[in-house]
């Protein structure tokens, strides 16, 4: 029976067998009626009927061998062995270092097998997922709609998803660049030696103290951004969506608070009030049937109707303004004809379109909470809230006029336009902010 070897590919690794004494090599015999430690022999002194102690050349067996597949049919078992030990010795990402300690696969087989198999496989996913949903229900709050955020998509590097989620990357469960990011450079000169002075011995020992304290606060940001669902952020903004507007503006406030309450809590105070805004809600609608006279639910009803009712009948008695207004234009005057013909004809309506002064312009764009804001200035900010340009998407266009710019010496408007493949109209905006802010040079 073909099970998979217990042993890495190197024979010194493997223990030697118990007749001859020499390294085991696959395929080898594990006796299966002795044991533990487990009898392994070669398939030599297996061969000669080798008997040790209890163990008789009659007894059942078993073969050790990794070579049949597991995954996939290209890829033996000891090729999968030997795939994860060597992203663990080089790193994930060095796959022609892994390729090379493998030696038997090439560098594009390494990387899609692993990323195939290994990162995006559904069935470990779900798994995973399962297993984490089962232990959440143990200690689940009926009272409580919140739930912790589930495991964060992995999406392709340098991808709109990618740049939403601020470079985290959850096979790691951490980011590209960390909070304080060069913490470590005051370290990297610290060497403790026997001959240091007192006074200096105690000022390296502050100086790692410092470090351990900014390494406190870089666990305490990432803990919050795991706690409260932050990482996928575009989630995040869908659920904030589903709150009234006039909890939305409260649950804006109120986020200062969140990292101090915890995320239970925090949704167990917007939750109530939530409903508290529900309540009261309904409760002015009660006192209006109050003022109306009406003490019965069906009263309510017919209220309500009729409240509908007159709605209607004040839209047509506003319909002389649209006409007077479609008196000054033929175009929408023939549209308004057209409506009322469909209306009398029974057929469903177009919408009227009346003609107005210009096109209203979009209001600006809402910076709170989008990746990349930290990193512009006052005046960075300002643009791209006019030219509703996310923070990312601008750092790039950025960078990638800027070295355009010094790589020419200069750059031009035709030029900009064929690096940044969006609206024309907000091209020559950000071409004009560089050029004046000093980034880059006019050719």
């Amino acid at each position: 029976m073909d099970r998979l070897a217990p042993f890495g590919s190197d024979p010194f690794d493997q223990p030697p067998c118990r007749g001859c004494s020499s390294y085991l090599m696959e395929p080898y015999i594990k006796c299966a009626d002795c044991g533990p430690p487990p009898l392994l022999i070669c398939l030599q002194c297996f061969t000669r009927g080798f008997e040790y102690k209890k163990h008789e050349s009659d007894h059942s067996y078993e073969i050790m061998t990794s070579d049949f597949p597991i995954l996939d049919p290209n890829w033996t078992a000891q090729e999968e062995m030997a795939l994860l030990e060597a992203v663990m010795d080089c790193g994930f990402g060095n796959w022609q270092d892994v390729a090379n300690q493998m030696r038997t696969k090439s560098k594009e087989d390494c990387e899609k097998h692993y990323m195939k198999h290994f990162v995006n496989n559904p069935l470990f996913s779900s798994t995973l997922l399962s297993l984490k949903q089962s232990e959440e229900t143990k200690d689940l709050d009926t009272a409580i709609t919140f739930r912790a955020c589930d495991d964060p998509p992995r999406p392709t590097f340098d991808s709109a998803v990618s740049r939403d989620m601020a470079g985290y990357m959850p096979a790691r469960a951490d980011f590209v660049e960390e909070f304080d990011n060069y913490a470590e450079w005051d370290l990297r000169d610290i060497d403790f030696v026997e001959d240091d002075s007192d006074i200096l011995h105690a000022l390296k020992l502050a100086v790692v103290d410092i470090y351990y304290s900014r390494l406190k606060e870089r666990q305490r940001r990432k803990k919050i951004l795991r706690d409260h669902g932050l990482i996928n952020l575009r989630k995040f903004q869908i659920l904030e969506r589903r709150y009234p507007k006039e909890v939305q503006d409260l649950y804006e406030a109120m986020r200062h608070f969140a990292r101090l309450l915890g995320p239970t809590e925090h949704d167990k105070f917007i939750e109530s009030h939530t409903l508290d805004f529900e309540l009261r809600k309904e409760i002015k609608r009660l006192q209006e049937y109050r003022l109306a006279g009406i003490f019965t639910f069906r009263g309510a009803k017919v209220y309500d109707c009729l409240k509908v009712h007159r709605e209607e009948e004040r839209l047509k008695r506003n319909m002389l303004t649209d006409v007077l207004q479609c008196l000054q234009d033929s175009n929408a005057c023939q549209q308004w004809l057209h409506k009322q013909a469909a209306i009398d004809s029974g057929l469903n309506p177009v919408a009227l379109v009346i003609p107005t002064a210009g096109r209203r312009n979009a209001p600006p764009l809402n910076l709170t909470g989008l990746p990349g804001t930290e990193k512009l200035n006052d005046k960075e900010k300002e643009l791209c809230q006019m030219v509703r340009l996310v923070p990312g998407a601008y750092l790039e266009y950025k960078s990638a006029l800027m070295n355009e710019s010094s790589r020419l010496g200069g750059l031009k408007l035709a030029q900009a336009r064929t690096l940044i493949k969006i609206d024309v109209n907000k091209t020559r905006k950000i071409y004009d902010f560089l050029i004046q802010e000093g980034y880059i040079t006019k050719a």
